[in-house]
């Protein structure tokens, strides 16, 4: 790997940024879509792992697999797209405008946010067999954790409204 002086690499962190504000509508959803399918992938194989196992190290160890993947075929993640976007704006550009850069966070979000969870409709069909069994070992594990949400949401949202 070739070093990069400081200046060279915010050079190419702003370059990055507005990169992806003038990338096409059709190139950043699916882009988007594929790093949130792939983040999703890789915490239900960690998830597995976990079940299958009985050690949660195993799992920790694997699930930062998706992140390699997510880098090495250049997919976005939202939390990149906050953190690159801005910066060229802050630069001055020609041609980034905040309009450019909500379009961009908006159709990141929403291409995260499907490929997330056509993920996790595809592996709720497949940890019950296409919905002819119960839920299986790993399925049954993660249902204590989505029974959180409504208690969280009864304890923080209805007393502030």
């Amino acid at each position: 790997m070739a070093y990069l002086a400081p200046t060279e690499f915010v050079t190419k962190m702003i370059d990055a940024g507005e990169s992806k504000i003038f990338m096409s509508t059709r190139d950043t959803l699916i882009r988007a879509f594929m790093a949130g399918a792939i983040l999703n992938l890789a915490a239900a194989f960690a998830v597995t792992v976990t079940v299958q196992t009985g050690l949660p190290l195993v799992g920790a160890i694997l699930f930062p697999v998706g992140f390699i993947l997510l880098y090495l075929l250049g997919f976005d993640l939202l939390t990149g797209v906050f953190t690159l976007c801005p910066l060229a704006l802050i630069d001055k550009r020609p041609g980034v405008t905040m309009k450019g850069i909500l379009r961009t966070w908006g159709l990141v979000f929403a291409g995260n946010f499907a490929g997330s969870l056509t993920v996790a409709v595809l592996m709720v069909i497949v940890w019950t067999f296409g919905f002819s069994e119960a839920p299986s070992a790993v399925a049954q594990r993660l249902v204590p954790s989505v029974r959180v949400v409504p208690w969280a949401m009864r304890r923080t949202v209805r007393p502030a409204c």
